[in-house]
């Protein structure tokens, strides 16, 4: 199918889009890497009046690596995140989540916030958000605010921006010293979209676990995070029997798999759980990553 006529708009700068967006409301979608809106405007789910491009905004295609987040631009593609690698030596669940994200192709054209924005949660990034506990930063003509993660998300593939806001970049925050994570998901072939999914971050001193996070891919009706950090906290860190029974136990209560033609509920809820515990265990067992990284920012080209 073909999507239904539309009046196109290359912005020039954020604050022409914001103009736009105050003009057109409702009436227009916002396009970046296209990579999720696209296909919706050809099944035809969705018949904006017009499309504002903000593509080629440089201004909204820096990364930018602080002392306690990665901030990343409306316009950077999911491939240059996760090819960046200030971004992947500040969190490495970045990278860990992005390898599976689609394919190469449509990593190189999709932008992350475009996903986050997408707001699905069958997509990888939003519960990267999720799990960092980050934050939105949107933009109107009529001034501008910072959105939690938990506080972003009211609905399958609804957020709580107004028709004139822009998410101009989010910032994943960064977790403490002492802390490793990790990234696991099961789809039907490589490229799809995944059957369950598991992203972890596990926090200890010397021997003893003192957090542990948890969010999920195509198992829950939103992009949240699970935080075990209190029944988890004292724990021995390698203490895998204990640890495996209170993240199947927490699991268990925290998702609510949909059954649908690729699996029953009852078959994603048991993915999930094996995928939790041995994501536990792996991590239990690794090295914690690095604490630190020098503060840096990596500008976007002009183009794509």
């Amino acid at each position: 199918m073909k999507p239904a006529a539309f009046a196109y708009h290359r912005a020039a700068s954020v604050d022409q889009c914001l103009e736009l967006l105050a003009q057109y409301g409702a009436e227009a979608k916002l396009l970046a890497g296209g990579q999720s809106l696209i296909p919706v405007l050809n099944m035809r789910l969705a018949a904006p009046a017009h499309l504002i491009d903000i593509s080629r905004l440089s201004e909204l295609g820096s990364i930018a690596v602080t002392e306690t987040s990665v901030r990343v631009g409306a316009a950077v593609t999911h491939a240059e995140l996760e090819a960046d690698d200030g971004a992947y030596t500040a969190l490495p669940i970045l990278r860990q989540a992005l390898v599976n994200v689609a394919h190469p192709a449509i990593r190189n054209r999709g932008t992350t916030v475009g996903s986050i924005a997408h707001a699905d949660t069958n997509g990888e990034m939003p519960a990267i958000l999720a799990l960092t506990g980050g934050t939105a930063h949107a933009v109107s003509a009529a001034g501008s605010r910072e959105i939690d993660a938990a506080a972003l998300y009211i609905g399958p593939l609804e957020t709580c921006l107004e028709p004139d806001e822009l998410i101009t970049h989010v910032d994943f925050h960064r977790f403490p010293a002492g802390t490793r994570t990790g990234f696991t998901e099961l789809a039907r072939r490589s490229g799809d979209y995944a059957l369950a999914g598991v992203a972890m971050a596990l926090t200890a001193e010397e021997s003893t676990i003192t957090g542990l996070r948890l969010s999920f891919v195509s198992v829950t009706d939103l992009p949240t995070a699970l935080d075990m950090s209190e029944q988890a906290s004292g724990m021995e860190l390698k203490a895998t029997t204990e640890l495996c029974a209170a993240v199947t136990e927490a699991v268990e209560t925290a998702i609510d798999p949909a059954g649908d033609i690729h699996a029953t509920a009852d078959y994603r809820r048991h993915i999930t759980k094996v995928m939790a515990r041995r994501l536990a265990v792996e991590l239990s067992c690794r090295a914690p990553q690095p604490a630190a990284v020098r503060s840096s920012t990596r500008e976007q080209p002009g183009t794509h």
